[in-house]
This record gives C-alpha cells, sequence and structure tokens, in this order.
C-alpha cells in the first residue's frame, strides 16, 4: 500500500483511488466482502454506487509506527469536503462499513474508514466469533485512539479535506469509540454512535470494567461536540437503564444538545443491512439523524 507523505496535499493517484471502486485495485490482502460471521443468508443489503465518487485505499503511519489501512470516500472534485471517520464493528473493515463511507461521500462528506484490528488479524473474513473477539481484544484504548489521532493529522495534510470540519460515527464497538473519541478530541465536531455500550453491565467483573475504560457514562464532561445516539429498546448486550445512565449524565452535563433515541422493539445491529438484525425503518430514521447532525455542524 502506498503511504502518502506529500506535505503539499495529495492527488489521486496518490491512493491509487479509483472510480470504480476495488475492483482490480492493488491493496494486497484487503477483504472486500460482508462480515463472514454476521451475514445473513438472505441478505439484501443496500449497495452504493460509485458515480460521482473517488473511492480506494491508503494507508498512514499510526503513532506506534504501524502502517493504518483505511479506505476513503469522497466527492469527486477539489473540495475541500467535511470530513467523517467510519469506525467499524467488531468485524472490522469490510463491504458494509465501505457501502457507510460512499453513502456519506454521496452526502458530500469525505469518509475515512480506518481497519483498527489488522495489526493482529484481519476478523472480516473469519467465522469464528472466539477468535474475533480475541482480536478485537487486542485493540486496546490508546491504540484506538492513537488510530483516530493520526486519522485526523492525516486528512488534515489533504487538499480535498477540510481538517476544521470533522465529524465521526461508528456501529456497536464503533459506537462505543465515537463517544471515546468525541470527549478525547476537541477537533471532532459532531459524532453519532450506533448502539455502543455506555457503561458496564452490573455482573462485571474489576478486571472487565478496566478493560473497558474510560466509559462513555464516565465522559459526558468531556464532550466538547455534540454526540448523538441511536439504540435499541430490545438490544440485550445494552441494557436500558445503563441508556437512562447516560442520558443522565449528558443532562448533567449541560450537553443539551447531546442525546440518545431509543427504538422501540429495535435490536442491536438495526443499521446493520447484512445481518438478520437489520430493521430498514429505525436504520432510515436513524441515518436521517445522522445527516442533520452532521449537515449542521460540518456544513455551516
Amino acid at each position: 500500500m502506498t503511504i502518502l507523505t506529500r506535505p503539499e496535499g495529495s492527488e489521486p493517484a496518490d491512493f491509487n483511488l479509483s472510480r470504480r471502486g476495488l475492483a482490480g485495485l492493488a491493496v494486497g490482502s484487503v477483504f472486500t466482502g460482508y462480515a463472514v460471521a454476521a451475514l445473513a443468508q438472505d441478505a439484501q443489503p443496500v449497495v452504493t454506487d460509485e458515480v460521482g465518487l473517488t473511492t480506494g485505499m491508503t494507508t498512514y503511519p499510526a503513532p506506534d509506527g504501524f502502517d493504518l489501512p483505511a479506505y476513503v470516500a469522497r466527492p469527486e472534485g477539489e473540495g475541500p469536503f467535511p470530513v467523517v471517520i467510519v469506525v467499524s464493528e467488531i468485524f472490522g473493515l469490510h463491504a458494509y462499513i465501505m457501502d457507510v463511507a460512499r453513502r456519506l461521500a454521496k452526502a458530500g462528506y469525505a469518509a475515512v474508514a480506518p481497519a483498527f484490528f489488522v495489526r493482529a488479524e484481519d476478523p472480516a473474513p473469519l467465522a469464528d466469533m472466539q477468535r474475533i473477539r480475541a482480536i478485537v481484544e487486542q485493540a486496546g484504548y490508546e491504540q484506538v485512539m492513537g488510530d483516530i489521532g493520526a486519522t485526523l493529522g492525516w486528512v488534515s495534510r489533504q487538499l480535498w479535506a477540510d481538517g476544521e470540519k470533522v465529524g465521526i460515527t461508528g456501529f456497536c464497538w464503533g459506537g462505543k469509540v465515537v463517544w471515546q473519541a468525541a470527549a478525547r478530541f476537541p477537533s471532532i465536531d459532531a459524532g453519532v454512535a450506533w448502539y455502543g455500550r455506555l457503561a458496564p453491565s452490573s455482573s462485571a467483573t474489576p478486571e472487565q470494567i478496566a478493560a473497558g475504560a474510560p466509559w462513555p457514562v464516565d465522559l459526558a464532561d468531556d464532550l466538547t461536540g455534540v454526540v448523538i445516539g441511536n439504540y435499541g429498546s430490545a438490544d440485550q448486550g445494552i441494557p436500558n437503564e445503563t441508556v437512562a445512565s447516560m442520558q443522565a449524565a449528558l443532562q448533567s452535563a449541560g450537553a443539551t444538545e447531546s442525546g440518545i433515541k431509543l427504538y422501540d422493539g429495535a435490536p442491536h445491529g438495526f443499521h446493520a443491512d447484512y445481518r438478520p438484525s437489520y430493521r430498514p425503518a429505525e436504520a432510515a430514521d436513524g441515518w436521517d439523524r445522522l445527516i442533520a447532525l452532521f449537515d449542521a455542524k460540518l456544513k455551516t
């Protein structure tokens, strides 16, 4: 993969980007299908075309020296375009996350989706959930924040990116990262968290609590941008009481623009159109909320 180092910004050739997508793109072993462990047999996922877009893979150095791969989708043209970082579920960078990036690009954003897990192994083509969880556990808080910091630094050097207008969105594992990153980086103006864990479970051990820290419920005072959440009331992994606790924390912090919408009867993963949990109506409403927030905070 190419490392982009031009101080004056980059040209499309630097990315090896293509308007025709990843077909034929020389990016080594990048997995471009849907996450094997979660793909529904009867799935009919949304597929966003690349007309009017520039898309492809790149790499840039993370603080630990790792060449971090990322998928980039942005409108054609010089820009500069507001930026949205896309954070994956535990399944990593795969077709669904790439499509989310293209949806954002169609809406006028430069979307960057880093591959946070590939230092250990790419979880996307794996079917063994135990192995996937072991990979994800190796991506600790400081590594992930370092990767996001590297992403922010990289986009700030691209002529097509408006580094002063930055948002972040993420799903499941990535939903929790949205809250963490918005509290860590003042340059993030807006975030949309999709069903990311907010607090440790009541049965969590001290070791599990420490491993998951910092928890979003403890970060409300540190948010400098606006963060909204799209959550499901029937999510078996995120109890409604933790949503209520997060709402209370935001209110206590005076974060009046931030907050969570709890979709009645929606399960975990209701936006993931390749999974059995997909709920089209709730997914569409949540996406409308995302676009409304990003347009208000990143395009003005």
